[in-house]
């Protein structure tokens, strides 16, 4: 008679995974994906090493849904700051602000989401995160053409420019170099920076100076 897994066991497994998957997030907002050691991961879930393997095929593939997985929660909260109320250039500079103040409170983790050196696995996940920003802000440009608020555009072309304009502006900030003599200054504020970046991009998107 074929083994037939039993539901306590289905259980197991999965809190296994999630268990896992929540200790490489950790790690890797602690360090980035290069200091998240497999070694390491197992100790903080509490398993063998083999058993990671068991759940991912390859540190590759782990490392690729934690990417998904805190990109998601990043990608929620700028969906979240497009519905507020208010019309188009307000939910806009909303959703930047979002995007630009969560990162530079988590340097680690937005380093190692939009810039840091990663498989190619994990590199597919990051044009899949841009791609999805660039989704959302072009739908949101399309409503604020209809609106009157933006000049007529290709929608399209202007929501890539405005994920890439963003995230290069964050990539020396956020580089390990910067944010660790950010930390040693108490004095730092991040609250000019994330005015020119929303400055930059809603003036380009609109044409008015701010």
């Amino acid at each position: 008679m074929p083994y037939r897994e039993t539901e306590k066991m289905r259980l197991r497994k999965a809190a296994a995974r999630q268990r896992i998957a929540e200790c490489t997030y950790q790690c890797v907002a602690q360090g980035g994906f290069r200091n998240a050691k497999i070694t390491r991961i197992a100790q903080l879930a509490g398993v063998a090493t083999g058993t990671i393997y068991r759940h991912f095929e390859s540190k590759e593939d782990l490392f690729a849904e934690i990417f998904r997985l805190a990109t998601q929660r990043e990608i929620d909260k700028v969906t979240e700051a497009l519905a507020a109320p208010g019309n188009t250039n307000e939910r806009l500079e909303n959703a930047l602000r979002q995007f630009a103040e969560r990162a530079l409170k988590g340097p680690v983790m937005a380093w190692s989401l939009i810039a840091e050196p990663v498989d190619p696995k994990v590199e597919e996940e990051r044009l899949a995160y841009r791609k999805a920003y660039a989704d959302l802000f072009e739908q949101a440009i399309r409503e604020g053409i209809e609106e009157g608020c933006i000049p007529d555009q290709n929608a399209r072309q202007s929501s890539t420019c405005l994920v890439g304009a963003i995230a290069e502006s964050l990539v020396g900030p956020l580089s390990p170099t910067q944010t660790g003599q950010a930390a040693s200054d108490e004095t730092y504020n991040n609250v000019p920076l994330v005015d020119t970046i929303i400055r930059f991009c809603i003036q380009g998107l609109t044409g008015i100076r701010r």
